[in-house]
């Protein structure tokens, strides 16, 4: 037989495969989900799956809305107590009845609540965030996403176009920052500065530093999670390495937080450079998922060359596969690095199959306090 006529024989149809076309086939029928809807068992299957695609179709509109509110800060005007609808409206400077349309969606999306005609206060979701500046930070930092994401077919077939989040991580267009200003890294090193401590309170949480001597954190940002282990762990001296630019803010940072005499601040990229040597633990903080499979390899064998024999590496960040409901996390990270350039979500399995590759012996992942946010891997040689 021809090789052209094999390579068009259909490859057999397991099981599982024809079970789901059935599925399929059963949920696409007007008529089946007709009577899903109306059959007391199946109804509230029926109506919960019509309202994830529901969540599906509207969630720009939440984001949006959310977004709205943390512009205004409209949560922190109400941390005291309620406020009435023409205050809100006063601050937010738009007639009451368009105040009162965000006020409503809120309450709808539980950031606030309705206390009494025409009076708002903090709903559960809104309470938490003030809880988490960082979440604040994010929201308003997602309008180069959602710039980039105003053609999402031309972002994915790659179309040339200008990308608004590529330029807010500029190490993504400058992997040396040998062209990079102070005012270019700014940006996204204060928002890193901000979601840092619920990231660290989850890592360090999940492992402990205290039975560590010296920790070098590789693209360490302005110093944030350094800071939180030194106060975790008062014995502990600290190395940080970071392009230029922002390894200067880190020495800055370091410098006012009374860090400087315990801080060795080495300006570089993991790119070009060989990591410092002298920790006997390095961490990767939401590094890993920033840089493509290659990138990552030879910074794993870096890390790798800098520890001595019974060092640790320490690696967190949200992983594909951490918890329930990291489909979320899959589904934002595969658009949002998209949209980078470069980066993708991975699950500890691949994590792992990285570090081995790298030259690490023993991996295991750790369990965190909320692994959609952060999930943690220790390795050893």
């Amino acid at each position: 037989m021809p090789a052209a006529l094999r390579h068009d024989t259909p490859a057999p149809v397991s099981f599982g495969d024809r079970w789901r076309g059935w599925r399929d086939a059963l949920l696409a029928s007007a008529s089946f989900q007709r009577w899903a809807a109306a059959f007391p068992l199946t109804r509230p299957i029926a109506r919960k799956r019509a309202a994830e695609l529901f969540d599906l179709c509207a969630g720009f509109v939440y984001s949006q809305t959310l977004a709205a509110c943390v512009q205004l800060d409209l949560f922190e005007g109400l941390r005291a107590g309620p406020r009435d609808l023409p205050v809100l409206a006063s601050r937010a400077a738009m007639p009451e009845s368009a105040m009162e349309s965000l006020c409503e969606a809120a309450c709808a999306l539980q950031l606030l609540e309705r206390r009494g005609t025409a009076r708002y206060g903090l709903g559960p979701l809104g309470a938490a965030l003030l809880g988490n500046p960082g979440i604040a930070a994010m929201v308003r930092h997602h309008a180069a996403l959602y710039a980039d994401l105003g053609d999402p077919l031309a972002l994915l077939r790659g179309h040339e176009r200008e990308r608004r989040l590529a330029q807010y991580w500029p190490y993504a267009l400058d992997h040396t920052g040998a062209t990079l200003t102070r005012d270019d890294v700014a940006p996204y090193t204060a928002l890193m500065a901000a979601t840092q401590p619920m990231i660290a309170d989850v890592v360090l949480s999940a492992y402990p530093l205290t039975g560590h001597r010296c920790l070098l954190d590789v693209g360490g940002g302005d110093g944030s999670f350094l800071a939180a282990a030194a106060r975790a762990a008062p014995q502990l001296r600290l190395q940080l390495f970071d392009l230029p630019e922002v390894a200067a803010i880190a020495r800055e940072r370091l410098g006012t937080a009374g860090l400087a005499d315990r801080a060795t601040i080495t300006p570089g990229s993991f790119y070009d450079d060989p990591l410092p040597t002298g920790a006997d633990v390095i961490s990767l903080i939401r590094v890993v998922h920033d840089h493509d499979d290659e990138a990552v390899a030879r910074l794993l064998a870096k890390v790798r060359a800098a520890l001595p024999a019974d060092g640790v590496l320490l690696l967190g960040e949200p992983m594909s596969d951490a918890a329930a409901g990291s489909d979320g996390v899959s589904a934002y990270f595969e658009i949002y690095l998209r949209a980078m350039g470069q980066g993708r979500p991975r699950s500890a399995a691949r994590l792992r199959e990285l570090l081995h590759m790298a030259g690490f012996s023993q991996v295991r992942a750790l369990r965190t306090r909320i692994p959609l946010i952060a999930g943690v891997i220790v390795a050893e040689s």
